[in-house]
């Protein structure tokens, strides 16, 4: 059977404590039917009733995850179930870092769904292994480490607001330090490492990339003119592309040693370029304030 569903249809999956219930009630915010714990074999059969509606149902949110058991075991099965059917779905994943799940976990004293197995951490690992093929199958994913729920609320809405339907791409730009780790949900990583380090400089060490002293430190070296007309044509180049093949958001990082001066002034300097050729961006300076 092949039926024909002109809504947008979004499924919500990832990591307990990731911030799928936050997601969840920004859909709804944004007119969503929003549906929590859905059983897999229950999509397909809800998919007919959103197309049975015949458009009052036109803009689902639903989210499915390891809480139904072995119940979860058969969303394959229901996605390849909605393939077959002809209907078209995203799927959002949401993730954070390890020891932000665990910190997550400890406020709410809440008890992780796979912590009867063993341990917190045994449980998140064990679900990390679960959802990794899922992860990879998915269309967007949102790393909310160091997200409030009202920056989620943001970047749903950028995304999936129906305003947003017409715009072709979302940018997000994050510099970071290595020493912290690389961003989890970054599409494209760029090392500056390479460039002369302000740290070394005594006047620049408490400044950071935005202050100006710094931005004429960096860009006073050859190699970071060189590097950087490098990257803005690969990005440029590569976008139309990401556009072309649907791809609704991309992730660009730009790390240094401690992700306060060179990434700093690279990112900022790329999403001047970039906003000036139309295309929508936002910035993140994931590490910047960090001592």
């Amino acid at each position: 059977m092949f039926i024909l569903f002109k809504g947008r249809f979004v499924l919500i999956t990832g990591f307990s404590g990731a911030g799928k219930s936050g997601a969840l009630h920004s859909f709804e915010d944004l007119g969503f039917f929003a549906m929590d714990n859905l059983p897999p074999a229950l999509i397909p059969k809800f998919a007919e009733l959103c197309v049975q509606s015949e458009g009052k149902i036109d803009r689902v949110a639903l989210v499915c995850d390891i809480r139904g058991g072995e119940l979860f075991s058969g969303l394959f099965e229901a996605l390849d179930r909605l393939e077959e059917m002809g209907f078209g779905y995203e799927i959002l994943f949401l993730e954070a870092a390890e020891e932000v799940l665990i910190k997550r976990y400890k406020e709410t004293r809440r008890r992780h769904p796979l912590a009867e197995k063993g341990g917190m951490v045994e449980a998140i690992r064990e679900e990390r292994k679960l959802l990794e093929d899922i992860r990879g199958y998915s269309n967007v994913v949102i790393d909310t480490s160091e997200l409030s729920l009202a920056d989620l609320k943001e970047k749903i809405s950028r995304l999936y607001a129906p305003e947003g339907r017409e715009k072709k791409i979302l940018l997000t730009a994050i510099s970071f330090g290595y020493k912290y780790g690389l961003p989890l949900d970054a599409d494209l990583v760029f090392d500056v490492r390479f460039l002369p380090n302000p740290h070394y400089v005594d006047s620049l060490r408490p400044l950071n990339g935005e202050h100006q002293e710094v931005k004429d430190y960096i860009w006073k070296w050859p190699v970071a003119h060189r590097f950087f007309k490098r990257l803005k044509d690969m990005i440029e180049f590569l976008l139309p592309y990401y556009v072309k093949e649907g791809k609704p958001q991309l992730v660009i990082a730009i790390g240094c040693t401690g992700g306060k001066h060179r990434s700093v002034t690279l990112t900022m300097e790329l999403c001047r370029v970039l906003a000036e050729k139309n295309y929508q961006i936002r910035v993140e300076h994931r590490d910047m304030n960090k001592a």
